[in-house]
């Protein structure tokens, strides 16, 4: 599959129904959740059958529907702690393939498919999309944006308007741009530990070198049937009430915490933790509403002995995930906002980095989880319908996984997976065995 990218221009706002053009020196600060999920960019990647609109309605839709989220045109600020609502735009390249879609497919998670999105080094923008044709009329969206500025959910409902608007149709849900909503209390009492969790010192950020890696990173995506995850869900909550039982996403996440700690080679006294993505929309009191435009999401750390998760039962791992996750709640979330609060005022920024911006090359023993499984990621529909392939980009850093659920069959889920390819493929003979 050869790409033949024809042109890269910015994309601006379309005022045109509105009833007045807004100021472009309106600035917006960083929330404390915007800060903690760093500066880095995610990429997706969309594909759709044809027929498809053509590029120029899609991109009209765009234009639209950045009136309504301008953050995506603006630009953050010289010490990265604002937007500026300054209406810059957003990059927008066109490319070609040189076959079909179907013979394209199967997309795998290689680095290929950085060829089928905007790069995202040394840029100004906060949101790239590349529209890709291929032979068959078939069309690939790869979207690539600034974590900074938004979370999944947030993400999704933008891209869920995007096809709204490209379809003449009202944006729905409307998005909400106070990041202001969780204050800091008085006094700034801090109940929990924050500094290992959401931030850390600088001093103590270590990497491992590419050339140090003992293997090269794989990515495989694996599938999950209702059967297999309804069974792995009755096993894991065998000793809970039936109000109590433990959730998909905790039963799968635990399955798989267990199965790359077997693959790999780590000692039994070491120490594992799972990094989660918690929305904590529905967790404040009173919850925040659908809507929301920004980042509002903090991190669950279970954390176990290697010996533990290769002996214990699959109950015992999704009890201290489902524990780990519960302590995210509102007393946690407003002890985090007081120890941002309490960072600014002592102005200790430079001795702090966010966690989620230490991006280590190798993980093991840990893990990092990210669930979409909730998210409307798939619902983006141009008007020909929802996409046939919708997945993330090649991420080669080991010991991460991306739930997603599966687009086509009868549903399940779909988890993508990167180990070191000297894992791999024991960890693909053991991956649907339930123990």
């Amino acid at each position: 599959m050869k790409i033949e990218k024809h042109s890269s221009r910015l994309v601006y706002p379309s005022f045109e129904a509105k009833p007045f053009t807004p100021s472009t020196s309106t600035t917006i600060p960083l929330s404390p959740f915007d800060r903690a999920a760093g500066n880095a960019y995610i990429s997706v990647i969309y594909a759709y059958k044809a027929p498809t609109p053509p590029n120029s309605a899609i991109e009209r839709g765009l234009r639209l529907v950045l009136s309504n989220y301008r953050e995506w045109a603006g630009r953050l600020s010289d010490d990265k702690r604002a937007i500026v609502l300054n209406d810059k735009g957003v990059r927008l390249i066109e490319a070609t393939a040189s076959c079909t879609l179907d013979e394209a497919r199967p997309l795998k998670s290689t680095p290929q498919l950085w060829d089928l999105h905007p790069g995202s080094k040394g840029i100004e923008e906060l949101m790239l999309v590349q529209l890709t044709r291929f032979t068959c009329g078939s069309l690939v969206v790869g979207y690539t944006s600034n974590h900074l500025i938004a979370d999944g959910e947030a993400t999704g409902n933008f891209l869920l308007a995007w096809g709204q608007a490209t379809r003449g149709l009202m944006v729905h849900p409307v998005p909400t741009h106070d990041r202001a909503m969780v204050k800091p209390r008085e006094p700034l009492d801090v109940e929990f530990d924050h500094l290992g969790n959401e931030y850390m010192e600088k001093r103590l950020v270590k990497n491992v070198p590419w050339e140090k890696m003992p293997s090269p990173i794989r990515i495989e995506k694996i599938h999950y049937s209702p059967d297999f995850l309804a069974r792995l869900k009755a096993l894991a909550s065998v000793r809970c009430s039936s109000e109590r039982r433990y959730s998909t996403f905790e039963c799968l996440v635990s399955h798989l915490w267990r199965k790359v700690t077997h693959v790999r080679s780590v000692g039994e006294e070491e120490t594992s933790q799972v990094r989660i993505s918690v929305n904590v929309r529905t967790r404040l009191v009173p919850p925040i509403a659908d809507g929301y435009f920004g980042n509002l999401v903090l991190w669950a750390f279970p954390r176990a002995t290697v010996r533990e998760l290769v002996s214990q039962p699959l109950e015992y791992v999704a009890e201290v995930v489902h524990a780990a996750i519960a302590q995210v709640n509102d007393m946690y979330v407003r002890s985090f906002v007081n120890f941002d609060a309490l960072v600014e005022k002592e102005a200790r920024w430079s001795e702090l980095v966010p966690t989620a911006e230490v991006e280590s090359t190798v993980y093991c023993p840990n893990l990092e989880a990210n669930s979409w499984l909730r998210l409307p990621f798939g619902e983006m529909d141009f008007g020909s319908g929802g996409p046939d392939v919708f997945m993330p980009s090649y991420f080669p850093l080991e010991g991460v996984m991306v739930i997603v659920p599966a687009i086509h069959g009868k549903g399940g889920t779909d988890v993508y997976l990167s180990l070191l390819e000297s894992n791999m493929d024991v960890f693909q003979d053991i991956c649907h065995t339930i123990d």
